[in-house]
């Protein structure tokens, strides 16, 4: 695990405890077994859906994207807020959000199955 990554735990320590597993040369971020953040190259990007993308619009944050077959694929993750890394209270909130969102998904993914 990288130093930043690691690093993280700190960072969201008002949040509750996380968790990093390895994927695709990054990481998952994952609290309660739920995936509401992912690190590439060293960047946090945070778990969007339709209640909290207007936070990160709002902050001008890009979303995760990545070149694929040379096609540009972006994912549901826009990148954090610099100031979170100096404010835990800040961070436990943008992460509380982020994972409200997973949540919402992960309820939505269970509907459409039956």
């Amino acid at each position: 695990m990288s130093e930043y990554t690691d690093s993280l735990r700190d960072v969201f320590e008002l949040f509750g405890p996380i968790t990093a597993r390895r994927m695709f040369g990054g990481h998952g971020i994952y609290h309660d077994g739920l995936m509401f953040a992912l690190v590439a190259d060293d960047t946090l990007y945070l778990k969007v859906d339709a209640h909290n993308l207007g936070d990160f619009e709002r902050e001008g944050l890009e979303p995760f994207a990545y070149d694929k077959g040379g096609r540009v694929v972006q994912m549901s993750y826009y990148q954090a807020p610099e100031e979170l890394f100096e404010d835990r209270e800040l961070a436990a909130a943008w992460a509380r959000r982020s994972f409200e969102a997973a949540l919402r998904v992960q309820a939505g993914k269970r509907k459409t199955k039956f």
